[in-house]
């Protein structure tokens, strides 16, 4: 099932600066493929719903492997079975 998900996670107990953190984040949302966009409080990801999942798997076990002892994540997600729809086209609709 193919959705577009709006992501955050947050580091916890690691200080009020998450940027070192976010960075790594984001290395492994760029390399697992799928389509996204980083915004100011999270990330908008696009694709099946496994993949998207696994991605975010894979960014929580990277900051514990970092020394994080909590993460907060939130996720929220939209699908739709009538028509194929992107974060762009969602976007190009607004206009």
């Amino acid at each position: 099932m193919k959705i577009i998900a709006d992501l955050c996670i947050v580091p916890m107990g690691v200080g009020p600066s998450v940027s070192r953190y976010i960075r790594e984040v984001a290395a492994i949302i760029d390399a697992s493929g799928l389509s996204h966009q980083l915004h100011a409080n999270g990330t908008n990801i696009e694709g099946e719903m496994s993949a998207v999942t696994a991605c975010v798997e894979a960014c929580c076990a990277r900051l514990h492997d970092m020394g994080v002892e909590r993460i907060f994540c939130t996720m929220s997600f939209s699908t739709r079975n009538d028509k194929a729809q992107t974060m762009a086209d969602k976007l190009a609709a607004l206009a």
